[in-house]
């Protein structure tokens, strides 16, 4: 889909083909450039802003002026993939709150979609936003933004009783009008389970390979992040030790006098330098 832009449609139809669906997360213009150059499906403005770039202990202590801000950089590099924006902790309060910050990401940060974890009222603030013309993505499963401590990022639904309220969940959110759902940290069974039963796609992390497609925190892939590892990344590079090598090279050469050389100066002629003098 090189040069037009993914739409929703789009999302479904891999669902019906068999397609594999590909997420990450991006939070400035750099990143979000990257990955819609690799062709990712999906972009998605996570509210793991908070960890990963603003050093944040909880995803409940990032804000919609935040969110928009970095949505608003990401906007500006993404063409091709469709970008969501992950509606923050306090931000669908209430229908009328929810309908009012998700079409701030709409308008105001150019997402084509939002995206809204579980919570007790959620298929009924789904179903409002839905209503308003503004696709929601739902999630399911370990829902960060309802953990208090880092010990309650566990996974979910690994007995049959807690399953069953996962899956039904996930039905009432399909029903709500969700065009997709994420399922994190629940076993593979009940994810490609939920993802039979479910006429559209749903994007896994911690999930199984028997979603219909996958989603990482982009920062976690490439060895950005090393406050914490959870078990279902894998490191597709280790820029951290990359980029601090770098950094303690370029240290070392200012210091010994060895940069810059004449590669990296500008001269003017000397005729010019004696008028200066």
């Amino acid at each position: 889909m090189t040069g037009q832009s993914i739409t929703i449609w789009d999302i479904l139809e891999k669902k019906q083909k068999s397609e594999k669906i590909t997420m990450l997360t991006a939070y400035d213009y750099p990143l979000g450039l990257l990955l819609d150059r690799a062709g990712i499906d999906i972009v998605l403005v996570g509210d793991s802003l908070a960890n990963v770039v603003l050093g944040l202990e909880s995803t409940r202590e990032v804000g919609m002026e935040e969110m928009i801000h970095h949505a608003k950089a990401v906007r500006r590099a993404v063409k091709n993939a469709l970008l969501v924006g992950d509606m923050p902790f306090g931000s669908y309060k209430t229908e009328k709150i929810a309908v009012k910050n998700a079409r701030r990401f709409v308008k105001e940060a150019g997402c084509r979609a939002v995206k809204m974890e579980w919570f007790p009222g959620c298929p009924k603030v789904t179903a409002t936003i839905v209503k308003a013309g503004i696709p929601v993505m739902g999630h399911v499963g370990l829902t960060p933004q309802a953990a208090k401590t880092r010990k309650d990022l566990k996974v979910q639904g690994v007995n049959a009783a807690s399953a069953r309220k996962i899956i039904e969940n996930a039905m009432a959110l399909e029903r709500a009008g969700c065009f997709s759902i994420v399922l994190e940290c629940i076993p593979d069974k009940v994810a490609s389970l939920i993802s039979k039963k479910l006429t559209i796609p749903t994007i896994g992390i911690g999930a199984g390979v028997g979603c219909d497609g996958q989603v990482l925190v982009t920062h976690d892939i490439l060895g950005l992040f090393d406050r914490f590892k959870p078990r279902f990344v894998k490191r597709y590079a280790n820029l951290n030790d990359s980029i601090l090598a770098a950094v303690i090279r370029y240290r070392d050469e200012v210091r010994e006098k060895k940069f810059p050389n004449q590669d990296y100066r500008f001269t003017m002629k000397q005729k010019e330098a004696d008028k200066l003098l």
